[in-house]
């Protein structure tokens, strides 16, 4: 096995999820070195750190603004992924960003997702952010595939800073053939604009279809009074639900990476908290059925359903709420003993 390839199976193990907690590439270096199969020189090791840091594809990360690598959240599916929460151009296929724009787009959207997971997670509503459909058929699958899931658990108490999933409640809900949870499809947008807003709604609307309820949640503030009232008409007519967090693009810039806010403490998160400006255009329709069929069907051709799927079973198997972080870590460790088992 080549130096990248050991690499990519330790440093899961060694680095840390928080920037804040990044570990300098001379400590770094010490850490790998008694767990590699042969003997490398330090500038080889800094040399590989550096790179792979480069690589979304790989495991390693390098604090933006600062010293130290910490474990990458943000692989080559949630850059992808990202690419969807806007437009290349306004609403012309041949009106491309220039690469400069591209990045500071990106780096907005990968950030107003996590404010948004972390938001939803400190009202008990859990997401799972479906992201590899976008590294695939991108085009289609924006018709196909929500941007996030997000899960409220009927059955769900919290203990010692978990939500536990009480065994009678389930019981009940099994017995009275009611379902213990109601998901959401979600589509994220930065902002919205004439020319696509119709697009923007009919593929929230189209991606919803499976769930008990489709919702569009946009960072910017929507101010334009037309276009508000094209949003109420259309929510009213097809039953989707519309929000603002009120975040403008300057704000988002001022955030820290995503990985940090991902890693904020509750009270940290606090102070992003205090920057949201939510506010409700439309409210989704209520009393739909979610189609379980529909996401076991889907998880035999996609991987996002797939994890999905497993995602609902393993909560109601351990009859807890795994976080989507936990299960990332969970599946991240299981991949990582089965190739050790592999290779041995």
């Amino acid at each position: 096995m080549n130096l990248r390839d050991q690499l990519k199976e330790i440093l899961p193990d060694i680095l840390p999820r928080n920037p804040a907690q990044a570990i300098k590439g001379t400590e770094l270096i010490e850490m790998v070195k008694h767990r590699l199969k042969q003997d490398y020189s330090d500038a080889t090791l800094r040399y590989h750190f550096s790179i792979m840091s480069c690589d979304p594809s790989s495991p390693i990360a390098k604090v933006e603004q600062g010293q130290g690598y910490y474990l990458r959240t943000s692989t080559i599916h949630t850059v992808n992924s990202a690419r969807n929460l806007f437009h290349n151009g306004n609403g012309d296929s041949d009106s491309l960003m220039h690469s400069a724009d591209m990045d500071v787009s990106l780096a907005r959207a990968a950030k107003f997702r996590a404010v948004v997971q972390r938001y939803l997670e400190s009202v008990h509503q859990f997401p799972f952010s479906f992201e590899q459909s976008f590294s695939m058929d991108a085009e289609a699958n924006r018709w196909r595939v929500p941007d996030l899931a997000v899960v409220d658990w009927y059955t769900g108490s919290e203990v010692e800073d978990e939500i536990v999933l009480e065994k009678r409640k389930l019981e009940v809900h099994r017995r009275l053939g009611q379902s213990p949870l109601r998901v959401s499809s979600v589509k994220l947008r930065l902002d919205l604009n004439h020319a696509t807003l119709f697009e923007d709604l009919f593929q929230c609307l189209a991606t919803s279809e499976w769930a008990n309820a489709g919702e569009l949640l946009v960072a910017a503030p929507i101010e334009d009074a037309q276009m508000i009232e094209e949003i109420r008409r259309f929510a009213s007519r097809y039953g989707i639900g519309v929000i603002s967090f009120g975040l403008d693009a300057d704000v988002l810039d001022d955030m820290p990476e995503p990985a940090a806010i991902e890693n904020l403490q509750s009270k940290e998160f606090d102070s992003i908290q205090s920057l949201l400006q939510i506010r409700r255009y439309a409210a989704p329709e209520t009393g739909k059925t979610y189609d379980w069929h529909h996401v076991t069907s889907a998880a035999d051709e996609n991987p996002d359903f797939e994890r999905f799927e497993a995602w609902i079973s393993r909560c109601l198997l351990e009859e807890r709420v795994v976080t989507s972080r936990e299960f990332e870590d969970l599946e991240r460790s299981t991949v990582a003993s089965v190739a050790r088992e592999y290779v041995a």
